[in-house]
């Protein structure tokens, strides 16, 4: 599914499975997760099992996936990648730096939000131009669900380079999609707190499939070049 979201030049891996046949941890990574519960060990450990594979594909040789402030992965020198899991769903997308600035990913199952959780995470703005539900569409999309997963993925995309917190109404949001029937489309990130090593708005994918909302965000090398906003990245 994520792959779907990024370019060809960027490596995927997921599953839907809670473990996997080739879950196994390096030492290190043993050590982060050795007090954690069985669900936290759980997506520690898939996540990383698709990480490798996202690394084979690239032709690397597996590696300890470790993580620094805020939970940011650690990849290789000369590669960036975002990793993402929720229930039902673990993914893993990275490329080689030459092709890639950063990027984020995020997966959250297509169900609304906890009850008061849709006002802290986003504008009164951004619920304002939520579309209106139509009959016989692709099925129900849960809006706040979408717009928290998009802004994870901005979030994941802004870390890596400022190394400083991005609070959910640092920005502006709105999605789009081709038609009222569409469960796929586009988003546009609006940063109302600035930095010079991103642009000043961020463009996304998303998509809805078998209960999960997935979204990405891609920032090439070249974005200044290429008139001051990141790509979203689809045709993979």
């Amino acid at each position: 599914m994520i792959e779907r979201l990024l370019p060809a030049y960027v490596s995927c891996a997921a599953t839907r499975e809670q473990s996997v046949p080739d879950g196994t941890l390096f030492p290190e990574e043993e050590a982060l997760v050795a007090n954690s519960v069985a669900k936290r060990r759980d997506d520690f450990t898939t996540a990383r099992a698709c990480a490798r594979r996202a690394l084979a594909r690239l032709g690397l040789p597996p590696v300890p996936v470790l993580h620094g402030k805020r939970g940011m992965p650690l990849w290789p020198e000369g590669i960036v990648g975002s990793l993402t899991h929720c229930d039902g769903y673990r993914a893993a997308a990275l490329a080689r730096a030459a092709d890639v600035l950063s990027l984020g990913i995020d997966a959250e199952p297509n169900a609304p939000l906890p009850s008061g959780v849709g006002e802290l995470v986003t504008l009164p703005s951004e619920r304002a131009r939520f579309p209106a539900p139509v009959p016989g569409g692709a099925g129900e999309i849960h809006w706040d669900r979408l717009l928290f997963s998009a802004k994870e993925s901005v979030f994941k995309t802004w870390y890596p380079l400022t190394l400083t917190e991005l609070d959910f109404e640092e920005a502006d949001l709105t999605v789009h999609r081709e038609d009222d029937r569409a469960a796929e489309g586009t988003f546009t990130a609006r940063l109302l707190r600035t930095d010079p090593a991103l642009p000043p708005t961020l463009e996304g994918h998303w998509r809805v499939e078998d209960g999960i909302v997935a979204t990405s965000v891609l920032l090439r090398p070249d974005w200044r070049e290429a008139g001051g906003a990141a790509e979203g990245g689809a045709g993979r």
